[in-house]
């Protein structure tokens, strides 16, 4: 069931950013794509903002991928860790903790999940088990 559980999560989680950083690089999903995504990066001061639109979204892909596979799930998570770490410091994190108020919870709640899934490991359904 442990095994189970854990494909669950990082299928969904994994998914998740890859859709996300998606939205980001190719404007897929109602996203607004590099050039807009780097528009919005620029007003909130990450320069050059489409260079950092694409290496967030491509985090996010990357990461995602990985992490939903479980092919080295450590990198995988440490994609997702960076780009919340990253999306509390520049976006969320002076609007405080709940989510209702802009806040950082969520960023929070998927960060805690891709460290839980690295330091556990990735299960027996992951591509990590089947090379061992």
């Amino acid at each position: 069931m442990l095994d189970t559980g854990l494909l669950i999560i990082r299928v969904v989680i994994g998914l998740l950013f890859v859709g996300h950083g998606a939205q980001k690089l190719f404007g897929w999903f109602g996203g607004y794509g590099l050039k807009g995504t780097g528009g919005w990066f620029e007003s909130i001061g990450m320069k050059p903002g489409v260079l950092m639109a694409f290496g967030a979204g491509a985090a996010e892909v990357l990461g995602g991928a990985l992490f939903g596979f479980g092919l080295i799930t450590w990198l995988g998570a440490a994609f997702i860790i960076g780009t919340m770490l990253i999306s509390i410091v520049k976006v969320h994190g002076a609007n405080g903790l709940w989510v209702t108020q802009n806040g950082y919870e969520y960023n929070l709640v998927l960060l805690a999940v891709a460290l839980g899934v690295a330091l556990t490991g990735a299960g027996e359904y992951s591509i990590d088990a089947w090379l061992k």
